[in-house]
């Protein structure tokens, strides 16, 4: 299960997606080769083998980058796994590098700088929802990485 964070390139002074007019379209992000190249520049782990959909993995998260085939680029799903808050500033790196606001999927609102109480409810429901093994621990395959040396997320 992982936190879904949409990346488009919205106004600097909006301040709730309810403010966006009716109809609004947000312009394209950029080409693919400039998106990957910001990509790279903000986060130059990322691993864009397969061009369509970059892999993250930090010490206690991991972020699978939904690019699409589109180009231009008009939007970037985040797939957010992990368990501290530690992934927050590396969203926002990533959000800035590509000219875009981050919209919580969970509930259609604008990522903050108070973004960790999202990322917590996000936490604590899919602590709640996903079923626990039989000796008792968390799914790996469900919440997370369980090594984050390893490129797959599991």
């Amino acid at each position: 299960m992982s936190w879904e964070i949409l990346l488009l390139p919205l106004p600097a002074d909006l301040t709730s997606v309810d403010d966006l007019p009716a109809g609004h379209e947000p312009p394209p992000i950029g080409s693919s080769s400039s998106v990957h190249g910001a990509l790279r520049s903000a986060v130059g782990e990322v691993d864009l083998t397969d061009p369509t959909w970059g892999e993250l993995i930090g010490p206690t998260w991991a972020i699978e980058l939904g690019i699409g085939e589109h180009d231009p680029v008009e939007s970037v799903m985040l797939h957010v796994r992990g368990d501290e808050d530690d992934v927050l500033p590396v969203i926002f790196r990533i959000s800035k590098a590509l000219g875009c606001r981050p919209v919580d999927c969970s509930n259609g609102e604008l990522l903050a700088d108070d973004a960790q109480a999202g990322w917590r409810a996000f936490r604590s429901f899919r602590d709640r929802t996903v079923a626990s093994d039989p000796l008792g621990g968390p799914r790996g395959n469900c919440i997370g990485v369980r090594d984050p040396r390893n490129t797959r997320v599991t």
